[in-house]
């Protein structure tokens, strides 16, 4: 049934961009491939090099110092796990591929995060933007991933970049504009500029916000390791996607359960970094 006013041809508007941009900007998305894969493999050969008994105890004593002696051994059984039941190259490259997702992020969103708390009219740039993030879903991100930097581990990190970024943002912005009005006009009355404010005031009393925003981007990119595997990103994502399409449901469940183990390890220590960074600016 046909409406009162002729359909709008959103679908052939983004497509006709796509296409432009893929031309217009072709030489740029060949670099952020290149290093983009530099970087990941970088990452792999770094953390392959360690043999897998040394990385362990060394992630459980970082668990341990950070946490406490019940998360360092959950790490040392789950890791000592996932060796064991062949995973542990798998997780590496889902490692490689989640880091250098929460990187990016970080390295984009902590600063969009500070100009928009220091500017309205950014941020009600930014806000829109961030809503629109979230609620896409992440399938979507995938196809204009695949047009601009064709399948692979590239894509995968680049959906996982847009899927993941929106809670640092959005957590920087709300940590600094946390921070009590009577330290900013103390900060002002002994002249201080705004750079000094923001270095010196606003961001270490927001560092637990912001870390919190991490946290939740850390998180967001490691749910995307099974979407990113449709586009060839390797990792663990790849053994459950293949163990659903062959239904394989033992090999799906030991994959899953890795990326429990990984999930549950990261948001620990992140979230113990967080407190201990908030205990050091009381």
């Amino acid at each position: 049934m046909e409406g009162i006013f002729p359909k709008l041809p959103i679908a052939n508007w983004i497509d006709l961009l796509v296409d432009w941009m893929t031309v217009t900007f072709g030489g740029m998305f060949d670099g952020i491939s290149t290093g983009v894969e530099f970087f990941v493999e970088g990452i792999v050969a770094g953390l392959g090099f360690i043999p897998s008994i040394i990385l362990i105890i060394l992630v459980s004593l970082l668990a341990w110092k950070v946490c406490n002696w019940r998360i360092a051994l959950f790490s040392l059984i789950g890791l000592l796990l996932i060796d064991n039941l062949g995973y542990w190259e798998d997780m590496i490259e889902t490692l490689a591929l989640v880091l250098t997702a929460v990187i990016i992020s970080i390295v984009i969103g902590i600063p969009v995060g500070i100009w928009a708390s220091q500017s309205e009219k950014v941020r009600q740039v930014v806000i829109p933007i961030l809503d629109l993030m979230q609620t896409m879903p992440a399938f979507v991100y995938l196809l204009p991933a695949i047009f601009f930097f064709s399948i692979g581990v590239v894509p995968g990190v680049i959906a996982s970049v847009i899927f993941a970024m929106p809670p640092t943002i959005r957590l920087t912005i709300l940590g600094i504009k946390q921070v009590p009005a009577d330290l900013i006009e103390a900060t002002e009355a002994f002249g201080s500029t705004t750079k000094q404010k923001l270095l010196k005031v606003e961001l270490p009393l927001a560092m637990p916000t912001i870390m919190a925003g991490i946290n939740q981007s850390i998180m967001l990119a490691l749910s995307m390791v099974v979407i990113a595997s449709m586009v060839g990103a390797p990792g663990l994502g790849t053994e459950v996607y293949r163990a659903v399409t062959q239904i394989k449901t033992g090999i799906g469940f030991e994959a899953g359960l890795a990326i429990v183990v990984i999930a549950i390890l990261l948001d620990r220590i992140t979230q113990n970094i967080g407190k201990k960074k908030q205990g050091g600016t009381i």
